[in-house]
């Protein structure tokens, strides 16, 4: 019983950019997925390939989503499914790189 509880909320709660995309069409009054490409100034193929899974939403697409809703990056995430609390960073990103003698 607790299993199938378990695979009901990982459902529930799974990577969903369609969400996303419609909760933004709806708040910012568009009709259709052209009209969130001039609002967001990105090009239409780009909220194509986001609806159908081929891309992710990038770091600098959730920026400009944000600017243009008003919405927080946390509500956005949240919007699309992403509940991760912490990210993982490479130690190397904030390593210096070697000075040439």
């Amino acid at each position: 019983m607790n299993e199938i509880n378990e695979t009901k909320a990982a459902e529930q709660f799974q990577y969903d950019p369609n969400n996303l995309l419609e909760s933004l069409i709806e708040k910012l009054n568009l009709k259709n997925d052209a009209a969130l490409s001039r609002a967001l100034e990105v090009a239409p193929p780009l909220i194509s390939k986001i609806r159908h899974r081929r891309l992710p939403v990038g770091a600098s697409l959730l920026i400009r989503m944000h600017e243009v809703s008003d919405l927080s990056i946390k509500d956005l995430r949240t919007l699309m499914g992403d509940r991760r609390n912490k990210f993982r960073i490479s130690d190397k990103q904030f390593k210096p790189k070697p000075q040439a003698s």
